[in-house]
């Protein structure tokens, strides 16, 4: 059942307003579209919980960090939220409310822009991790024992695709992950895929173009000649600025998830709120502006492109 704003101020009059809980304008984009995505369970029975109650729950645990066990008493308690959690996971909600928010930030972005992108950019991520997680590796040149995070996100940054390996795990073998993610089925205007030099591998290369739902093509954006250190690379920089839009959760800040899917679905969790937050920003949130020199670097690099 979705709630009306007013409704559910007043049956949660009893708790004060976390910095984490949804707004009013941002429930309204996505209640209706979570409540049609979560019909009720398999008993027929209708659904007491309060979807709105569940979101804030799970935003609250991405923004702190905090533990299941650990919610605070006035939010709900982890045998409901959990059940909902490992139901968007497994039955594919989360991917296609992460989706369905895309499309309404394109569209918001440009009128006249198409709902799906042609264009993308991948990278990855080594993240250390817990020793409760059923998997994890060592990454030699991070120096980092854990997981890696690999994304593909179109020309906005927005994520499209997400998987979760070992860190020992070279990215171009990564990468194949995540390609059942982004076909013609999902991505149907997908063309190219820019990449760093770490994708640079013909046995990638020949897999992608073996995949028989896969029409779009890798393409390597080099690194100027004689640079050293980090570089700004054209069309590539907004993976980077998509990695630094999730550090910003402190539940990503680390992979404290025994399941590589949980770590999956937290990093799509996080990219759905921030989404709502660009369309519909909160009473209370900090309009945030990049450095002088970043803003410099961004605009300079988008005129090479």
């Amino acid at each position: 059942m979705v709630f009306a704003a007013t409704e559910w101020t007043a049956m949660n009059t009893e708790r004060r307003a976390y910095k984490s809980d949804i707004s009013d304008e941002q429930w309204q984009l996505i209640g209706p579209e979570l409540d049609r995505l979560t019909p009720p369970s398999h008993l027929g029975q209708p659904r007491k919980v309060d979807l709105r109650e569940v979101y804030n729950t799970i935003q609250y645990q991405a923004r702190s960090g905090c533990q299941w066990d650990m919610l605070p008493h006035d939010l709900l308690p982890k045998s409901t939220v959990y059940d909902y959690f490992k139901r968007w996971r497994d039955d594919g909600t989360l991917d296609r409310l992460n989706a369905y928010v895309g499309k309404l930030v394109r569209q918001a972005d440009s009128p006249d822009r198409e709902e799906f992108a042609s264009a993308g950019s991948i990278d990855s991520k080594t993240v250390p991790s817990t020793q409760a997680c059923e998997g994890r590796g060592y990454d030699g040149g991070k120096k980092i024992t854990g997981r890696k995070r690999n994304i593909v996100v179109d020309s906005l940054g927005l994520l499209m695709a997400v998987s979760i390996t070992l860190a020992s795990v070279d990215d171009a073998m990564a990468a194949r992950s995540v390609i059942p993610q982004i076909d013609r089925l999902a991505q149907p205007r997908l063309r190219v895929i820019w990449a760093d030099n770490k994708y640079h591998n013909h046995s990638l290369n020949g897999h992608v173009q073996s995949h028989p739902l896969v029409d779009w093509k890798i393409e390597v954006v080099k690194r100027p000649p004689g640079t050293k250190g980090f570089v700004l690379l054209p069309k590539r920089w907004v993976v980077e600025r998509t990695f630094a839009w999730l550090d910003r959760y402190r539940r990503l800040s680390k992979d404290y998830e025994t399941r590589a899917d949980s770590a999956e679905a937290w990093v799509k969790v996080v990219s759905i709120n921030r989404m709502l937050r660009y369309l519909k920003p909160s009473p209370h949130q900090n309009p945030f502006n990049y450095p002088k020199k970043t803003v410099s670097a961004i605009c300079l690099q988008s005129e090479i492109a």
